[in-house]
Formats: C-alpha cells, structure tokens, sequence
C-alpha cells in the first residue's frame, strides 16, 4: 500500500487512460474494493450517451474517475459539473476560458483536485511556454498547482526507436514540472498496435509493452505510471473487420495476444479452446480466477461454464486482468506516486527561484 498523504489512506499508484467503450467501463466497475484506492483512470470520452453516464455513476464507491471531454464541443452536456457523479475533470492545455472555469467549479465542487494533461506531441511549447499556459489554467480553474495532477502523455511508443527518441523529450518536461509544486506528476504512454488482425491465430503472440520498458528507464526520476490499457494510443477501430475472438494478456513486459479462428464446432467452443490455452500457459498466474475479474471470468470459459461472449467481453475481461496486474507490479517495487525524491527535487528547485505559480514473437 502506498504511503498516506493529506490523511488519505493510499495514493494512487497507477493512472490509465481509457476509452469509454464498454468493454473498459465494465472493467472499472468490476474493480475489485481493495485494488480501487489505487486506480486513477482517466477516462477519455469521444462521444456521450447514457451508457457511459450510467456507469460512471455505478462505479465502486472509493474510485473517482477522471474524465476527458477535450474531444467534445464546449456546450451545456459537457459541463461535468452537471452529470451528478463524483469525478475529477482533465484539462488540457489550449481548453478554451469557459472550459476551464467550468472545470474549477466542478473540481471544487467534488474531489478539489484536477488533471492536467500535457500532450508530448500536441503541446508542443518550450518550459517558458508551459509554465504561461499552466498558469492559466490555476488562474481562471481558481485551482492551487498542489490540487492538480500532471499527467505527461507520451502518446504511442511502439518500437525501440520510439522509447530512444521519447524518453529525452519526456525527461526534458519533466525538468520543466519540477519548477512548480504539483499534487504528483505521472507519465503515460501506449504500446499496443493499432491492429492486431495481422498477427499469427491459434497460438499466443508475445508483444513488448513498449510504454512500460519507457517508464522503467524514467521509473528512477519518481513519477508514476500511466498506459492505455490494452488498447492502443492511437484511438480508432484497432481491429477493423476482424471479430475473431481475441483476448490480450497482461503479462511481464509483454502482452499474449490470443487470437482464435480454429474452425468446427461453434464460436462458443472455439474461445473455450482459447481459454483453455490461456489458462494453462506460463504467465497465467498463481491465484487463477482469485487475481482479477477478468480471470475469473476467463476461467469460467476454459471450463465451458459460460458462453464465449462479445468483443466487449474480451476486451473487458482483458482490461480487468490488465489493471490488476499493473496494480500489483507497482506495489511490489516502483515508486509511489509522490515519492520522496521527487518532493525534494522540487524543494531544491523552488529554494534556488521563485515559484510562479511492435516486435511480436510467437509462443515458446
């Protein structure tokens, strides 16, 4: 458990960015109890419908989402404000004055605290830049610089050339965040393709996280951790015209990506073959079905106790082993969200001036 602060019992350890589609939403909300203090998510909203309210409003208790609306129009049904559910607003850079101080008021009015998302390849500012544009947002949210989150998002990092060439760049800004006093600052970043329907079926199919090998070389600066799930960064359909099932696998720097098509027999009996692979591979873990929802569910399949489901379904059970997985790696060994190191360093920045403010590989 990550060490209180501000009389909070955990801080979050772990900060995901996720589509509001269905699978990810009913990931969140099977969260177990105990794994939910520690989950930050940020949710990223590119259309609204009732759905996506409905569940925000079902989600366990302890967990307060963040919610994205920067790719929808200003207007009335965007004022988080008004949805009635206890959330954080995200806020970006060039969000236009009335957004910002409709994202104060609800920020005060629920759990007085905002995030602050910088986009590496949108924002594009030198730190002079940065700290004006960060300034503003204090000033029309009427937020303290210590009541928000800085979320760096590194967007797609898919090969090695990436992690080389993003890594100086994140560092760089987070040279620049250590001059102001943030509530904590994390970095984000997302490794999954944006198609899978070209890789092998009927076998599993190693990935590098490629977003998780990029934190562990900034791991040692003490920010904390943010993806995107098992999707990818690039938002869009990641599988156009493929609904073979499919499940990817959260494993040890890596994704097992199952994709099934063996013919005969039905869609049912098909994905309870997945399922039984799945379940008897190396990285299916110890406490089975007792580590996350998802495996619960997944188990269930392999012993043909259930139907094989939707494509939401998958990416739901998928997402659910994903969070928890993630969860218990940073609690076993990575930095806590506002670790000691990091305070120091902004201590000993703001005493010398003034505070103004893919590779796929297949199995075996």
């Amino acid at each position: 458990m990550v060490p209180a602060h501000g009389g909070r019992v955990a801080e979050p350890v772990y900060r995901p960015i996720l589509a509001n589609r269905r699978g990810e939403l009913e990931a969140l909300s099977h969260l177990d109890g105990s794994l939910a203090p520690l989950v930050d998510p940020v949710i990223e909203l590119s259309v609204l419908d009732s759905h996506t309210l409905d569940v925000l409003g079902r989600l366990p208790g302890n967990l307060v989402p963040a919610v994205d609306v920067t790719a929808l129009p200003d207007g009335p049904e965007t004022e988080l404000g008004r949805w009635g559910v206890p959330l954080v607003p995200v806020i970006g850079l060039t969000d236009s004055a009335r957004r910002l101080v409709l994202h104060g008021a609800a920020a005060r009015a629920h759990a007085h605290r905002a995030v602050v998302r910088l986009r590496l390849a949108a924002d594009r500012s030198g730190p002079d830049a940065a700290t004006t544009a960060a300034e503003r947002i204090w000033r029309l949210t009427r937020l303290l610089p210590e009541q928000c989150d800085l979320l760096v998002d590194a967007g797609d990092v898919c090969c090695p050339a990436d992690v080389r060439t993003t890594g100086p760049r994140v560092r760089r800004l987070l040279d620049w965040a250590r001059r102001h006093a943030w509530r904590s600052v994390s970095v984000a970043a997302g490794g999954m393709p944006t198609n899978l329907s070209r890789l092998p079926t009927d076998e599993p199919v190693r990935l590098d996280r490629w977003d998780w090998l990029l934190w562990r070389e900034l791991a040692g600066l003490g920010v904390g951790y943010g993806d995107y799930g098992v999707g990818p960064a690039l938002r869009g359909d990641d599988q156009p015209n493929d609904r073979l099932p499919t499940i990817c696998y959260t494993a040890d720097g890596a994704w097992w990506v199952y994709r099934w098509s063996r013919r005969g027999g039905r869609g049912d009996d098909r994905f309870a073959d997945l399922c039984r692979t799945l379940v008897s591979a190396p990285h299916w873990p110890a406490a089975g079905a007792a580590y996350s929802w998802g495996d619960h569910e997944l188990l269930r399949r392999a012993r043909r106790s259930a139907g094989a489901g939707s494509p939401a379904n998958w990416v739901a059970w998928s997402t659910s082993h994903h969070l928890a997985h993630v969860v218990s790696t940073l609690g076993g060994a990575a930095p806590d969200s506002e670790p000691k190191a990091w305070r120091d360093d902004q201590a000993a920045g703001r005493a010398g001036r003034p505070h103004r403010g893919g590779t796929a590989r297949r199995a075996g």
